[in-house]
């Protein structure tokens, strides 16, 4: 078991709903400002190799909100592998903090610092690879809307390639692992690999997830309850700007598409969105819009990650012993000893 969340894949589905279940309480307890100091006097480094305006924010926000301090540490103030080496830098980091998250174009980064490391390391966006702590959010935000996380339908039209695709793979992910329904539309020159499909649908095999991965992105929004995707385009990817609008932009979200879904379907980004790439303004400004519910989510999921991964027994003790506990800071020890127990 791994003491980072790098990967969705290193969690079982019960420590994954585990995660999901403490937002719950915590998005109360933060909304009536009576979250405990669970984290008090710990820092998170907040490593961020690239610009950010929700992880920074809900990271730094979620850290305060617990009592601890999140200290940034901005693009260009320290480069992983060229000014000192990967692993001098988890070493020293590690020793000075009690957790790391980092956001860099390379995964590579992400692991290295979780190898060197010994804090936990939460990893904040691999532009190459993955986005687990949107996925986790994004979950948490159709499970609000919705009541429900089994049985849930969601597609997602775009990239779901090696390299570029994260949103839509570690949403595939989240799937597969959590038992509910995912029908994706990608276009082959951007379509998921082999090896990736396969570790989705050994996962699928367990949870009961339905995954469809098809072309047509017509077929896969008949039955949505959420309806997302992500950019077309993005920084580091210029040179291959021309092929993508070729290729991707038969799979705009726009009215017509729109148009084909459940009346009830919600649409969802991950933010930053262009309007008039891969959705358009009518959609994503829409009534049936939910991306800033989404958006602030990302704190809620953030408090609960922190609390998780940085936290232990003896912080829920000294919350315990101040006394005078609200119903949510019940809750939430509740969940975070049976977390714990889960890393045992």
């Amino acid at each position: 078991m791994s003491k980072d969340y790098i990967d969705i894949q290193d969690y079982s589905k019960e420590e994954l709903e585990t995660l999901l279940e403490l937002i719950v309480p915590m998005k109360a307890g933060y909304k009536a400002r009576e979250l405990p100091a669970l984290l008090d006097r710990r820092t998170l480094s907040m490593v961020f190799l690239g610009s950010s305006l929700r992880t920074r924010m809900s990271f730094e926000v979620a850290m305060n909100a617990l009592g601890g301090n999140g200290l940034y540490i901005r693009p260009g103030d320290l480069h992983l592998g060229v000014k000192e080496t990967l692993k001098d830098t988890a070493i020293v980091m590690g020793s000075m903090c009690d957790g790391i998250v980092c956001r860099s174009p390379q995964y590579s980064d992400i692991a290295g610092l979780a190898k060197d490391a010994k804090v936990s390391v939460i990893n904040g966006m691999a532009d190459d690879c993955n986005h687990p702590t949107q996925a986790l959010c994004d979950v948490f935000t159709m499970y609000e809307k919705s009541g429900k996380i089994k049985g849930l339908n969601l597609a997602f039209v775009g990239d779901t390639s090696k390299g570029f695709g994260v949103i839509g793979r570690d949403l595939m992910l989240m799937a597969s692992k959590l038992g509910f329904n995912f029908y994706c539309a990608s276009p082959k020159e951007y379509m998921v690999d082999d090896e990736y499909r396969k570790m989705i649908m050994d996962n699928a095999s367990k949870s009961g997830a339905e995954i469809v991965i098809t072309e047509d992105p017509k077929e896969v929004v008949k039955n949505a309850d959420f309806l997302t995707c992500d950019a077309i385009t993005w920084y580091g990817f210029e040179d291959e700007e021309e092929d993508r609008f070729r290729i991707l932009m038969p799979y705009q979200v726009n009215k017509e598409l729109f148009d084909l879904t459940p009346s009830h379907c919600q649409f969802m980004h991950c933010l930053p969105a262009k309007r008039g790439e891969e959705v358009t303004a009518e959609v994503i400004d829409g009534p049936r819009s939910i991306v800033f519910d989404q958006a602030e989510n990302r704190l809620h999921a953030e408090l609960s990650l922190c609390a998780a991964f940085l936290g232990d027994e003896k912080d829920i003790k000294n919350v315990e012993e101040s006394g005078n506990l609200s119903e949510n800071t019940k809750q939430i020890i509740t969940i975070l000893r049976k977390w714990y127990a889960m890393q045992n």
